[in-house]
């Protein structure tokens, strides 16, 4: 993924982060980039502590914290 994961630990946070994404957005990168979809991070774990993820070959794998937070490893 090119996304900053601390994207979706703001989004995941609350709804209400959803709105602060672009306080998070690099200076450099285009208005374009506010009409990306937001997808909740409750759709993607689906119950489950972790997901494994299949991007251009490589496997990735998204998982919980304890506290709550987002991490994506190769």
């Amino acid at each position: 993924m090119n996304q900053d994961p601390s994207l979706f630990s703001a989004a995941a946070e609350s709804p209400d982060s959803v709105a602060s994404l672009s306080a998070h957005r690099p200076s450099g990168d285009s208005p374009a980039a506010d009409t990306a979809s937001v997808v909740a991070s409750q759709d993607v774990l689906r119950g489950q502590k972790s997901v494994a993820i299949s991007h251009n070959g490589a496997l990735y794998r998204l998982q919980t914290t304890r506290q709550g937070k987002l991490i994506l490893t190769k």
